[in-house]
């Protein structure tokens, strides 16, 4: 067979392709594939572009080949000096070139996202890395230090050692905060091996002190290097702590690294020492194995500042962005860099501020609870913590690294005093709603417990689980990243979906950054997790038409347009059903919680089932999130034609409620594409999959698989397209085409849409009452190198920050300020206590810039300035009552969207 790239076609221009080929090593398969593939983008609309990068362009199919066929024959950072191009220009390049969906593969969306997750650990730990090395050495050191000690020298062979660790340790390399803790470890190492002479304070004195003492100063040629570390540990750890110190690491995790993944490493080196450093070129050729072995990043080239390493502008400025002092009088650790590395440590430290006043043991108030039950809870909670320990920390080390498993045993710890803490809010909560001591039903419920501790060390896993490029905003996954807690504890999505809520209702510390990524793995579960063949949704829905009969909908369309109730707890999910279709009260959680023997279920058998709680909550939370994305969608796409909304919402959402078969295995994102192209066709709206997938791609927190990897039947799968017209079209074609006739199906209700259930922490409150007054939480960063007991020096006790823009004056109007505060707060609570007919009042509810979503300024536009209302507050709680009044006549329009 004759050579694909010397076909009769391929002029001089293209003898540069072979030419690329060549340099890459390319096999024959991956040539004529490549060359197809480069001919196929070239035919297509606006393919000029293509032709003005021709090669470019033909790296990008070579890669895109040679991943899909499995013949890498050459490395990621080969490839980038063959074109000459950054990482970050091929990235995005590559994002140009698919357009469609078929032309990069979900394999190659795979080992593209690993790459720039690589890529953008690396990038961070190098640059803190540099800096680093900038505060511990001397520019110009004395001469008597000889001259292969140069800063240059120190700087490879530190890189290159650290480089070779990660390489070894770690499984999962994209692990910013492990590789960090390492890095340190290696610049402990290196710190006391270098002549104090090079060093700058306080790390010169350190290194002295233990030269005096003799703990490794000493001669080391003929030295046991496993005896010398061993002893530079156990006596010498006042380097370590400076260290931690000055990144706010915690020191117990940096020695746990040390110990159990640092000086194994060193042990399996077998390197001589020369000065008392490593040879860099053996080093360098053990780390090559490893980066010829992974065909991916030779992050060697960043000790060089090499082009291909270089982030483009805009990820520089995101990498090198801190936030600037507003008081120059301000002490500089009030305000932390928001570097990726700083910003990581920072939201460990948050968590551990959490949790220090919690315990790895039930509390003496738990144990209580207890001791109330009629079938004690505590043996059997202690032993599931302890079996499910053990089952983390193995799948921990699997996922991460064997030598890592103690550092898991870490993460257990912190999630099992998150749990415990949580669980007692939670009771506690209970016994004030239901006025009952008695939690046997639920304290003995293993589901309930495995999901709260399961959300638990999701907490923890994602704050220690940050990635460099969560600094942007985004979400980058890795191999530790939600769903992973549920397949360690072999949890269904929709039992641990009916503990999120709670969970964050109860845990007032929790951050910001906290609640969202629990509302993330909410909606994830209402996406697509929670319709998996094997989820208790699909008992429920089946219950549930049995209950009625078929024409009984998990949740009726009525619904939709009234505000979602948000007075529902974890109790009553996991013990629901706990209502009676007729007769709302007869199930009340009360009687299954301070009567355990009262199942609700054990009744007549004649007697319909009761209607699940979960499953009407979940569909209603459901049914707004799907309106959410179907409405963002529809602005970028079709916003020309208002009227369509309507309809494809209505399409959406009955193929939600009547069809739930289709979304087995499916996500709910190919479901809403579907109706919009659905609809538009029948409409005669020209709109293209496409396009619908074009302006998909642009949607936060969406995935590739999505549109490409479509469930069409049992274990076959293909693009969106296919899935349309194969089943989508076939189960739901007279439906659809009800819409082009005169008689179109009655348009369901439009839901009412809240922003969130959730209020976070540090989004400002306005206070009631019609007055433009926010208050806002401190917002000044821990200072976490005093110690977690104290957030910083600058407590509201110690010092109080007013910031009005003007003179504020007299005392009087402070204290109109406080009564306005008090007299709002007292009128919330009377507003919240339960009734028979519960009228919620009002709730703030913030969007995510903090902006007050029912702003009452444009209820009182006479009175829009600061001085003005402070004036006229003559009678505060006259002025809530009109506010109310007038918050309730026009609630829906403030929030629906």
């Amino acid at each position: 067979m004759p050579h694909p790239c010397r076909h009769p076609r391929l002029e001089v221009g293209e003898a540069e392709f072979v030419a690329l080929c060549d340099a890459l090593k390319a096999p024959d398969s991956v040539r004529e594939k490549a060359w197809m593939t480069y001919e196929s983008l070239a035919a297509a609309d606006g393919a000029s572009a293509y032709n003005k990068k021709k090669k470019e362009t033909w790296g990008v199919c070579i890669f895109i080949v040679a991943i899909d066929l499995d013949e890498m024959t050459f490395t990621f950072t080969e490839l980038l000096k063959s074109l000459s191009i950054s990482v970050c220009t091929f990235f995005q390049f590559l994002k140009e070139v698919d357009v469609n969906m078929d032309t990069v593969s979900t394999k190659v969306d795979s080992t593209v996202s690993r790459l720039k997750k690589k890529y953008d650990v690396l990038l961070a730990l190098y640059h803190k890395f540099e800096r680093t090395c900038g505060l511990i050495y001397l520019e110009q050191p004395s001469s008597e230090i000889s001259a292969e000690l140069s800063s240059v020298l120190v700087l490879k062979n530190y890189w290159i050692t650290f480089l070779l660790a990660k390489g070894k340790v770690l499984q999962m390399e994209d692990d910013l905060v492990i590789s960090f803790q390492l890095l340190l470890c290696v610049l402990d190492y290196f710190i006391k091996l270098s002549p104090p002479a090079m060093l700058k304070e306080p790390y010169k004195s350190a290194v002295t002190a233990l030269t005096v003492n003799g703990s490794t100063r000493t001669p080391r040629r003929g030295q046991n290097r496993n005896a010398r570390a061993s002893k530079q540990i156990d006596t010498d750890t006042k380097v370590i702590e400076i260290l931690c110190k000055e990144h706010d690491c915690n020191l117990d995790e940096v020695k746990n690294v040390y110990f159990t993944s640092f000086i194994p490493f060193l042990n399996s080196l077998g390197v001589v020492a020369s000065n008392g450093l490593p040879e860099v070129d053996v080093l360098s050729k053990q780390y090559d194995e490893l980066y010829l072995k992974n065909k991916d990043i030779d992050a060697r080239l960043f000790l060089d500042h090499d082009e291909t390493l270089q982030p483009d502008v805009i990820a520089c400025s995101q990498l090198e962005r801190t936030p600037r002092k507003n008081n120059p009088d301000e002490e500089v650790n009030h305000v932390l860099p928001q570097t990726p590395v700083r910003a990581a440590m920072n939201t460990i430290q948050q968590l551990m501020m959490i949790l220090n006043s919690a315990t790895d043991k039930p509390s003496d108030t738990l144990i209580a609870y207890f001791n109330n039950c009629t079938v004690n809870p505590e043996d059997s909670i202690l032993k599931r913590v302890e079996s499910l320990g053990h089952i983390f920390k193995k799948k921990f080390a699997e996922a991460v690294g064997q030598g890592c498993a103690e550092i898991g045993s870490q993460r257990y710890q912190l999630g099992v005093r998150l749990y415990y803490r949580v669980m007692e809010s939670m009771l506690k909560s209970e016994e004030e709603r239901l006025s009952v001591h008695n939690f046997s039903k639920l304290l003995n419920d293993n589901i309930f417990h495995t999901s709260l501790l399961a959300c638990a060390l999701e907490i923890v896993m994602a704050t220690y689980g940050r990635t460099a490029s969560q600094s942007d905003g985004t979400s980058a996954e890795t191999d530790l990243s939600f769903p992973w807690i549920l397949n360690v504890f072999d949890l269904k999505a929709f039992d641990f979906y009916k503990v999120i809520e709670s969970f964050i209702k109860v845990e007032p510390s929790l951050t910001r950054d906290m609640i969202k990524h629990l509302e993330r793995c909410e909606h994830r579960i209402m996406e697509s997790l929670a319709w998996q063949s094997d989820s208790p949704l699909f008992d429920l829905i089946k219950q549930s038409k049995e209950r009625e009969g078929q024409t009984d909908q998990p949740e009726p369309t009525s619904t939709l347009n009234l505000p979602l109730q948000h007075n529902h707890t974890a109790a009553d999910l996991y013990l629901s059903p706990v209502r009676s279709p007729k007769k709302k009260a007869s199930g009340h959680p009360q009687s299954g919680t301070s009567n355990p023997d009262a199942q609700p279920s054990a009744t007549s058998q004649t007697q319909k089932p009761q209607k699940s709680t979960s499953l009407s909550l979940f569909y209603k939370k459901v049914f707004r999130l799907a309106y959410l994305r179907l409405h963002t969608l529809f602005f970028r796409l079709l916003s020309e034609h208002p009227d369509l909304e309507p309809l494809i919402w209505t399409l959406f959402q009955h193929t939600l409620q009547n069809e739930s078969e289709l979304m087995r295995d499916r996500h709910l994102d190919q479901i809403m594409m579907c109706s919009m192209y659905g609809i538009c066709k029948v409409k005669n709206v020209d709109l293209r999959f496409k396009t619908i997938v074009s302006a998909y791609k642009e949607l936060p927190n969406t995935n590739q698989e999505t549109f490409k990897r479509v469930l069409i039947r049992e274990e076959q799968y293909d693009s969106i397209i296919v899935f349309y017209n194969l089943v989508f079209m076939q189960k739901l074609k007279t439906n659809i085409l009800q819409y082009a006739s005169n008689r179109p199906p009655t348009l369901s209700p439009i839901p009412h849409i809240p922003r969130s259930p959730y209020q976070f922490s540090n989004s400002p409150r306005r206070v009631p009452a019609g007055n433009n007054i926010y208050i806002s939480p401190l917002k000044s960063p821990y200072k976490f190198s005093d110690g977690f007991h104290s957030p910083t020096k600058m407590t509201p006790r110690s010092r109080i920050l007013v910031s009005i823009g003007e003179t504020f004056g007299t005392s009087e109007k402070f204290q109109k300020i406080n009564q306005m505060v008090c007299n709002s707060e007292s009128h919330v609570k009377r507003s919240a206590e339960p009734s028979d007919a519960p009228k919620p009042l009002k709730r703030l509810r913030f969007d995510i810039e903090g902006q007050d979503e029912a702003d009452g300024g444009k209820h009182l536009p006479q009175e829009s300035k600061f001085q003005q209302k402070l004036a006229e507050m003559t009678s505060t709680r006259t002025r809530m009552q009109k506010q109310k009044l007038n918050d309730g006549n026009d609630t829906s329009a403030n929030e629906e969207k």
